[in-house]
């Protein structure tokens, strides 16, 4: 089963210790950095909307676009049970197209491990850069190579919850740097039986002085690389690696 699919429905229970709202008031931080208090703000590949409707309250002008229809609904779902207004579109990230320019593009949480070649991930600058004003900025993360390759790796994860259960399967290929991650959820139904179903993620893990060169290449400049919530630069044993770059 492709990703994000039937998971959207769990999505949200399963990620129940992210601190989501740590999580934005850091990312307005990596955007003051570069120079931008934004008023409006794209989420890509927003999932289950918990960073939009976050922003949103913030009193910022959202848009969250997410290819996956299931996570999507969710994410409406979601605004409505927060009181604020998110227009929620089904976009590919690498066909990103926005009615007007926007201050500031956020794509957190692993959307660009998801783009497995250089040529998805520089549609997806090219996309962003005209999706931003001129002086906006895009602000990403990544899960870094010691993380794909070490801590996932090639190991199995699993939790047992009273409602469900999941078992995490980790492949890493050290040619095509890239992590397959397969996952089998059990569901207890109402009338107590189980059922099953499974998805297959797949991540690349991007070298960021690569990311840096294709976002010049793309005509971003101003790229900042930091360390996992910290504006210093990131060290060896970084799992996870912020960069942030302007439209001139």
């Amino acid at each position: 089963m492709s990703a994000y699919g039937a998971f959207a429905a769990l999505y949200d229970r399963l990620m129940d210790d992210v601190d989501y709202d740590g999580w934005a008031d850091w990312y307005l931080q990596l955007l003051n950095a570069a120079g931008v208090a934004p008023k409006k703000l794209c989420d890509c590949a927003c999932g289950t909307g918990s960073m939009s409707v976050r922003f949103a309250r913030r009193g910022i002008q959202v848009t969250g676009a997410d290819l996956s229809g299931e996570m999507l609904a969710r994410a409406q779902e979601k605004a409505r049970g927060f009181g604020v207004q998110v227009m929620f579109v089904a976009q590919d990230m690498c066909a990103l197209t926005l009615p007007r320019p926007v201050d500031a593009l956020v794509c957190a949480c692993d959307g660009v491990n998801y783009l497995l070649t250089d040529e998805r991930v520089a549609r997806f600058f090219e996309r962003a850069h005209a999706a931003l004003r001129p002086g906006g900025a895009l602000a990403f993360d990544i899960s870094t190579e010691k993380k794909l390759r070490e801590t996932l790796g090639d190991g199995l994860f699993g939790e047992d919850r009273d409602d469900v259960t999941y078992l995490w399967a980790n492949r890493y290929d050290n040619k095509k740097r890239t992590a397959t991650m397969d996952l089998t959820f059990f569901v207890r139904e109402r009338d107590g039986r189980y059922r099953r179903f499974d998805e297959t993620h797949v991540q690349k893990a991007h070298d960021p002085q690569r990311l840096e060169a294709l976002l010049l290449r793309c005509g971003f400049t101003q790229v900042r690389i930091y360390g996992d919530r910290t504006f210093d630069a990131p060290d060896a044993d970084a799992q996870r690696i912020h960069m942030t770059a302007v439209r001139p």
